[in-house]
């Protein structure tokens, strides 16, 4: 009988990592190899200069922690009933979850562009990756790892690829960190596999969760998820090159530069290439050289009143409207004042089945067992000290601070009835 083939990776993070067979027979796909040149954290290596490492390597690092739970799951007898081709797409899906990633992190998710999730599930069925998973000759692979990607699978496994305990936050957080030299991004994560379990819940069937026993290590990754964004992904100056690369993009696509799909299709390297060959504002040769825009507004969330409108984070095209018009006011060409508040509102979510020491199952969330878990308690103060509002100049001028903060409680409809009648600056 033949032996598996295996290939052993070494990982700054996680030292050996073993590939099986489906994981070599995937990894050379031109798709999976295009994340050797998409950097895990976009613009972040300017602020920290060991930000490089690239989606490739958590993509591998994913796919090793997801072995490693596997393993104890079934060490314990868990996996029982759950069919080979269920683990092979887990393993698969783990590896595979970043193929839709655009360059430069998820910067571009933020300028309205759709989400990579949906971008990597359509590759799984095209060109060479596709005729790679159909070798395995089981019919439906690339519909079970896309849907284990989507976060729509029915898999007992799915929690492991999306959810409160995926595997992918464990390993970028751990790997964020390490990278760029922080103390934040700590997690307990031999605990918090240990500590995997499948339980039994009436409407859902089998899902995983989280034994009590685990729950300090589940604390400290929804701790070291809000240090990270306070202090790394959301550091003000890695926003201001994420403002202004989003702002130079889509000024790209509308000069029709850029594609949806030719910026799916690219690297960092190459869509910088593309930019700065065309640049008629310099807002990619300033981001190359980091002359960055400085902050004029930087109020933390906590200061922001409680009705502060979405339309500042999810709605682009009504931004961009009132930065230009703001500019104008104050002097300045378009696309010389961008407006920042980056929202996460899923950074403390927590939904998951809860196995106590004595073998009940009871569901964890925010609200429930709060002497357990101390957290979600804080989390909605936690979330907005992290999140800020800042307003980004390419120059220094005089800013109608009175309107600005007025905006963020004005409803888009409103926002822009006042644009169209020119009204928008100095309306009281």
């Amino acid at each position: 009988m033949r032996s598996p083939r295996f290939e052993v990776i070494r990982d700054p993070l996680w030292d050996n990592i073993r590939l099986d067979e489906a994981a070599m027979a995937v990894l050379d796909a031109p798709v999976v190899q295009r994340l050797r040149y998409v950097r895990q954290l976009g613009h972040a290596f300017l602020v920290y200069p060991g930000a490089t490492h690239s989606r490739f390597e958590h993509a591998l690092g994913t796919y090793h922690l997801t072995r490693q739970a596997l393993t104890i799951l079934a060490e314990r007898g868990e996996l029982e009933g759950i069919s080979p081709e269920d683990h092979l797409a887990t393993r698969l899906a783990a590896l595979l979850h970043d193929i839709g990633h655009y360059p430069f992190s998820h910067g571009l998710e933020e300028a309205g562009l759709p989400h990579h999730e949906s971008l990597g599930v359509a590759k799984l069925h095209e060109d060479d990756l596709a005729q790679r998973l159909a070798s395995f000759g089981i019919p439906d692979l690339a519909d079970r790892v896309g849907a284990l990607i989507e976060g729509t699978s029915s898999s007992p496994l799915g929690g492991l690829i999306s959810g409160t305990l995926d595997l992918d936050k464990i390993d970028y957080l751990s790997r964020d960190a390490r990278m760029c030299g922080v103390p934040y991004g700590t997690v307990d994560v031999d605990r918090l596999l240990a500590s995997l379990t499948l339980c039994r819940v009436d409407e859902h069937g089998m899902v995983l969760g989280i034994h009590e026993k685990g729950l300090s290590a589940l604390e400290s990754l929804l701790f070291a998820r809000y240090q990270m964004y306070r202090n790394v992904y959301w550091h003000h100056a890695v926003r201001a090159a994420t403002c202004m690369f989003k702002r130079v993009v889509r000024d790209a696509m509308r000069r029709g530069v850029l594609t949806t799909e030719s910026i799916a299709a690219a690297s960092d390297g190459t869509i910088m290439e593309q930019l700065l060959s065309s640049d008629p504002s310099g807002l990619a040769t300033a981001v190359y050289h980091r002359r960055l825009f400085k902050r004029a507004v930087d109020v933390p969330g906590s200061d922001l009143p409680s009705d502060t409108q979405s339309w500042l984070w999810d709605d682009v095209p009504l931004r961009e409207r009132v930065e230009d018009s703001l500019a104008r006011a104050s002097g300045l060409e378009p696309g010389q004042l961008l407006i920042d508040l980056p929202a996460r509102k899923a950074m403390f979510g927590i939904h998951l089945p809860l196995r106590t020491r004595t073998g009940a199952v009871e569901w964890l969330t925010g609200e429930a067992r709060s002497g357990e878990l101390g957290l979600p308690g804080v989390a909605d103060e936690l979330y907005r000290s992290a999140q800020r509002l800042r307003v980004f100049l390419g120059r220094p001028v005089d800013l109608p601070l009175r309107t600005i903060m007025e905006l963020v409680t004005v409803p888009a409809d409103d926002v822009s009835d006042r644009l169209d009648r020119n009204e928008l600056v100095g309306v009281r």
